[in-house]
Parts: structure tokens; C-alpha cells; sequence
């Protein structure tokens, strides 16, 4: 894939996923953890969904066979079964209808896939390798090591202060507070943890 990445607001997906397995488990507890709707339509369903279910009322699981009307109101479309021919099906109908699609056996077959994905806060950094996701999560793990809880909290401290001189009118004293604050020794005062206290005087 060429690639295009995107970040997705969460909370204004309503995903499909199609298989009740092992992978359809692992994509549909990402999708939840975003906020997201999501949609399970398999005849057999594994434990750990059947318990997702009862516990997350973001989640409705369908025992059945996929048909081609169920992706109407998808936003996003996830061929997870351990099928081929299936996840094929799926994949095609998805894309006659305009629906972007990930593909679990054969990812060129989809038009999007996944990303390892580091979270620290409101900070989310995602790594693509080619197709070699094993690649893609020791990269992300990597860089998780020096993207922690630091991090979360500069950009929280700094989330503030832009939205209090914002919300005051000072959009001069934000362009003030960027400049200061954002310049190129950022990552070494985050890390130092000067910072928090920087950002305190431009509240």
C-alpha cells in the first residue's frame, strides 16, 4: 500500500466486523477502546466476544452468516473470518459500496489497514512496515520508550493553556506560548520535566 494515514474520531465510527474469532476478537477490542460502535455478525463466537458483549453496550454481536446488506451502515468494514472465499466476498462487496475495508488473510485485498499504535495520553503515534506487523510493533515499542507519561502530561499542560488564551482572545499570547514552548528544545524540556512548569506561567 501506498499509504494515507488518517486519525478517525472513535466515537463517529460504527464498525463491522465480519468473523468471530481470534483476529475479529483483537480488532473489535481497538475499536471499543476508541469509543467506537461496532457490529459482530459471525455463526460462531468466541468466548472472549461473547464476554465483551455483555460488558460494553458499544458492542452488538449477530450469530449468522454475513450477507452482502449488513455493510449499509458501516463506516468501516473488517473481513476477520478464517475463511478466504469469505473474507473475499466481503471485501468486494464492501468496496462496490464505497465502504473502506481491512482485510485480515490479504491486506492488499482491503483499502486500509491497521497500524501498531503507541498511546500515552492524548499523544498517539502508529507505525506501518510494509505489511511486516511484527516489524511495525518493535518499532512502536521503540519509540514508546521514550514517548511515555511525560509526554501526556506536557501535552495536557499545554491543551490548557491554549484553550484558556484562546478562550480569552489571546490568540497573540498563543502564538507567544507556541514559540516559547515549542521551539526546538521541546522534547528536552519535556523530558527534564521543565516543561509543566514553563507552560504554568502562560496561565
Amino acid at each position: 500500500m501506498s499509504g494515507y494515514p488518517v486519525l478517525l474520531e472513535g466515537r463517529a465510527i460504527t464498525a463491522l466486523v465480519v468473523g468471530g474469532g481470534t483476529v475479529a476478537s483483537r480488532k473489535v477490542r481497538a475499536l471499543l477502546a476508541t469509543g467506537a460502535r461496532v457490529r459482530v455478525i459471525a455463526p460462531a463466537i468466541a468466548e472472549e466476544l461473547r464476554t465483551l458483549g455483555e460488558q460494553d453496550a458499544n458492542l452488538t454481536i449477530e450469530h449468522r452468516r454475513f450477507r452482502a446488506d449488513d455493510v449499509r451502515d458501516a463506516t468501516l468494514v473488517f473481513a476477520a473470518t478464517d475463511d478466504r472465499a469469505t473474507n473475499s466476498r466481503v471485501a468486494r462487496i464492501a468496496r462496490d459500496q464505497h465502504r473502506p475495508v481491512s482485510v485480515a488473510d490479504l491486506p492488499g485485498e482491503g483499502s486500509f489497514t491497521g497500524m501498531a499504535t503507541h498511546r500515552s495520553g492524548d499523544v498517539i503515534i502508529a507505525v506501518s512496515a510494509g505489511g511486516v506487523p511484527r516489524a511495525a510493533a518493535r518499532i512502536r515499542d521503540a519509540i514508546a520508550e521514550r514517548f511515555d507519561e511525560r509526554y501526556a502530561a506536557a501535552i495536557a499542560a499545554l491543551r490548557t493553556v491554549r484553550r484558556r488564551l484562546l478562550d480569552t482572545g489571546s490568540e497573540g499570547g498563543w502564538e507567544q506560548a507556541t514559540r516559547r514552548l515549542l521551539d526546538e528544545r521541546f522534547c528536552a524540556r519535556v523530558e527534564s520535566g521543565a516543561l509543566a512548569a514553563e507552560a504554568d506561567s502562560w496561565r
